[in-house]
């Protein structure tokens, strides 16, 4: 299991007992390494040759630019509304609250998404989705437990 968001800090003096093109096939090393008993909570997947890798994923206009901005914040109305009929004494405040937090939030988000996107005078009429992606993947052991991880990776070959 991984902790997403936790700063890792990057491994020193550990020897290379691979290098992969994809993660799987490093995790499938320390799956091996697992299987055989070495420790694996000394053993790390280091991502090399970064790259920044931007998806577009369609054509943004102003009206979907008010549709994603409505839908962002219509969640937000809707909770906020069901919160303050917590207060309310009528049985039904609850529902219409949520209702009615649910349409102001959506038309508040449909504003804002519009002007964002107005603001940005065409400059960026494309929606995206970016993340970091490696070209290839180390699996890294201590010095001192080398020659064993070795041994045991040669077993996959």
């Amino acid at each position: 299991m991984t902790t997403p968001g936790m700063p890792v800090p990057l491994p020193v003096g550990r020897y290379a007992v691979g290098s992969y093109p994809d993660y799987r096939q490093a995790q499938a090393v320390v799956d091996h390494l697992s299987d055989a008993g070495f420790p694996v909570e000394t053993v790390s997947i280091v991502g090399a040759d970064l790259r920044l890798v931007e998806r577009v994923t369609g054509r943004l206009t102003r009206g979907r630019a008010a549709a994603a901005g409505a839908l962002s914040t219509a969640w937000l109305g809707v909770l906020f509304g069901l919160f303050l009929g917590l207060f309310a004494e009528s049985r039904s405040a609850p529902l219409v609250l949520a209702l009615y937090g649910l349409l102001m939030g959506a038309a508040f988000g449909a504003v804002l998404g519009f002007a964002a996107h107005a603001a940005t005078g065409g400059r960026r009429d494309f929606s995206s989705t970016t993340g970091l992606a490696a070209t290839r993947y180390e699996v890294l052991v201590p010095q001192d437990r080398s020659e064993e991880a070795d041994r045991l990776v040669a077993q996959l070959r």
